[in-house]
């Protein structure tokens, strides 16, 4: 089966997280946001991607190439100025002729997307969307269905009286090559505002898939730390280790030296080295290569690769983007850092 993913999005909140990265690059525990989610496609039987890009993609591409090192088939398809959502699927139309799946690159779910597409096909729908419920939707495009499961409405950011749905989209499509043709060409185009409502108009059977128990956009640095701790504590799997049966994760090739004290949820990856009586923990991850000097302390942060922080420096609630150092005794909290950046900004 084919995937699409829509990889173009400029990542503007999550700035300055994706000043130099695309948003689907961005890392989760120490690999790239796209290759978490390929990961979880290829135990789906996807072996065929389709990445439509706009912000910087040759970053995307230099990483995956063909896809080969990643156990699947890769194509691309750039846009040379954003097209939109629906116009961005319309552009990749030359590779699908059959059923195939499609997801906006900046989530994060739990979705079973076998059990997704069995739904698909039992309702013979022309589309089906997956959705997330959450207490305010008023920020969100917001679904209605009936009790039959296919969608009746979509209704932008709506007042509290205008609907009791607390249904919304949650950025992952199953789509038959049909759609397609109802896409206009050659110009933006969103699949949410513009597709959606029309396919509806002309009677096409959109279907409601309302089984993700776990979803998250990684829009904002605070959405970014909460994915970490999301995952160290157990409520989404989406690496190499279970912290539901081991709350700390230490490389075999991570150096501890006497005296560290490490309180999981942590993670610790390869040729980290951790500096006498310093204290890691908990909701920490360390990525490759990084280095803690002796007495720091870091706690419910994320630090990148080749990440150099000084004795006695204290990291809380922060982001600490790579190749970035952290001068002795000094205290982040709450902050991006970034080697690039003069002053820290707040999460």
């Amino acid at each position: 089966m084919k995937a699409l993913f829509l990889a173009g999005g400029l990542g503007t909140r999550l700035r300055p997280i994706t000043n130099d990265l695309p948003k689907p690059m961005v890392p989760i525990i120490g690999k790239p946001l796209l290759e978490r989610n390929i990961e979880r496609l290829k135990k789906y039987g996807v072996d065929e991607i389709v990445l439509s890009t706009c912000y910087k993609p040759g970053k995307i591409k230099d990483y995956f190439k063909d896809g080969s090192d990643f156990g699947v088939r890769i194509n691309y398809v750039t846009e040379d100025v954003p097209l939109g959502t629906a116009g961005a699927i319309k552009n990749a139309q030359d590779f699908f002729n059959d059923t195939f799946l499609v997801f906006n690159a900046d989530i994060l779910s739990d979705i079973d997307f076998s059990e997704m597409i069995r739904f698909h096909k039992e309702k013979g729908a022309l589309a089906t969307i997956a959705v997330t419920q959450v207490e305010n939707p008023s920020a969100y495009g917001v679904i209605e269905h009936d009790e039959n499961g296919y969608i009746t409405a979509f209704k932008e950011k709506p007042k509290p009286h205008e609907s009791s749905s607390k249904l919304i989209n949650a950025g992952v499509y199953i789509f038959e090559p049909e759609l397609l043709d109802e896409i206009p060409v050659g110009r933006a185009v969103s699949v949410e505002r513009e597709t959606y409502p029309t396919l509806l108009e002309k009677g096409y059977k959109i279907a409601v898939y309302d089984k993700c128990s776990y979803w998250l956009d990684l829009g904002t640095p605070d959405k970014y730390l909460k994915a970490h701790k999301d995952i160290l504590e157990g409520a989404l799997k989406i690496c190499e280790h279970d912290f539901c049966e081991n709350l700390r994760y230490i490389s075999s090739t991570a150096k501890v030296n006497r005296g560290v004290e490490i309180i999981g949820p942590a993670y610790i990856g390869d040729n980290v080295e951790i500096g006498s009586f310093s204290v890691i923990g908990p909701g920490t991850v360390l990525c490759r290569a990084s280095s803690v000097g002796s007495g720091a302390k870091i706690i419910g942060s994320v630090i990148w690769d080749n990440v150099n922080i000084g004795s006695g420096a204290s990291v809380i609630d922060s982001v600490v983007m790579s190749n970035c150092r952290i001068d002795q005794n000094c205290v982040e909290q709450n902050s991006v850092l970034s080697g690039n950046l003069s002053h820290p900004i707040a999460v």
